[in-house]
C-alpha cells in the first residue's frame, strides 16, 4: 500500500493499482491539512532565503536577517505540525465499497512504528530546534561559548532531524511502491526537500564558530548553502500544494 498516496491524495494503491478512493468529505480533510503544510514551507522558506541574502548583502544588519530567519522558523514549524496532523489524520484503508474514510480528528499521534510517523515528527522536532536556535540568536551580543552551545549546536539538531526525516520518506516510498516506478511528484517533492535539509547542513558546518577568532568557518558558503537549502523547501512546498486530492 502506498501511504505517502493515501495520505496525500487520499487514493489507496496496492501493487499499483486503485483500491479505493476517499469521500468528499475526507477529500476536503486531506486537501485542507495539505494546503496549510504546503503554504507554510512555501512561506518560510521564501523568508529563511531572503534571510539568507540579507546576512550575505549586509543589509540592515544582523538583526534584521535575525529577525526575518525566526519568522521564518515560525513557518517552518507550522508545516512541521501541519505534517504530523497529515499523519494522524490520514486515512488507514477503505471500506468494503471502495471508499476511503478516515476517523475522527486528532492533534495528535503516537504510532512509532509508522515511517510517515517518524518521518514527520523528526521533521516537527526539528523545526523545533532550529526555533529556539532562531530566538537565542535573535537576543544578540553572546559569547562565542554561548554561541556554540544555544545557537550553532541546536541548529546542527535540527539538520540532523531533518536527514533523517527526508531518509525515512525516501525509505517509505521505496518501501511501498513497485520496483521501476516512475517518479511522479510525491518522489519529486521527497528528493528536493532532501537536498534543503542537506544545503542546510552544509550551512550549519559552514557557519560554525571558531573558538580562537569569534569567526565563523565560511560565512559566505554558510549563507549561499542556506539560501539554496530554503529554496528548496520553498520549491518543494509550492509542488505539495498539487499533490492533493
Amino acid at each position: 500500500m502506498d501511504r505517502r498516496v493515501l495520505r496525500k491524495r487520499g487514493v489507496l494503491v496496492a501493487g499499483g493499482e486503485e483500491k479505493g478512493r476517499a469521500d468528499s468529505a475526507t477529500a476536503r480533510r486531506l486537501t485542507r491539512i495539505n494546503a496549510v503544510a504546503a503554504t507554510a514551507f512555501v512561506i518560510g522558506g521564501s523568508l529563511f532565503s531572503i534571510g539568507a541574502l540579507l546576512a550575505q548583502a549586509h543589509v540592515g544588519g544582523p538583526r534584521l536577517a535575525a529577525a526575518v530567519f525566526m519568522v521564518g522558523g515560525v513557518f517552518f514549524t507550522t508545516g512541521g505540525y501541519a505534517s504530523v496532523l497529515q499523519v494522524a489524520n490520514a486515512p488507514r484503508g477503505a471500506d468494503d465499497d471502495g471508499v476511503v474514510r478516515v476517523e475522527p480528528w486528532r492533534w495528535w499521534s503516537t504510532e512509532p512504528g509508522r515511517l510517515d510517523w517518524a518521518s514527520a515528527v523528526a521533521l516537527f522536532v526539528g523545526t523545533l530546534y532550529f526555533g529556539a536556535s532562531l530566538a537565542v540568536a535573535l537576543l544578540g551580543d553572546l559569547t562565542t561559548a554561548q554561541e556554540h552551545r544555544l545557537v550553532w549546536s541546536p541548529e546542527v539538531i535540527g539538520c540532523v532531524l531533518f536527514l533523517v526525516s527526508g531518509h525515512l520518506a525516501l525509505t517509505e516510498m521505496h518501501r511501498d511502491r513497485p520496483p521501476g516506478a516512475r517518479a511522479d511528484l510525491g518522489w519529486w517533492i521527497v528528493v528536493v526537500n532532501q537536498l534543503g535539509s542537506v544545503l542546510f547542513m552544509v550551512s550549519a558546518v559552514a557557519a560554525f564558530v571558531r573558538p580562537s577568532t569569534g569567526d565563523e568557518l565560511a560565512v559566505g558558503l554558510a549563507n549561499w548553502a542556506c539560501f539554496t537549502g530554503a529554496a528548496c523547501f520553498a520549491i518543494a512546498g509550492v509542488m505539495q500544494e498539487f499533490e492533493r486530492p
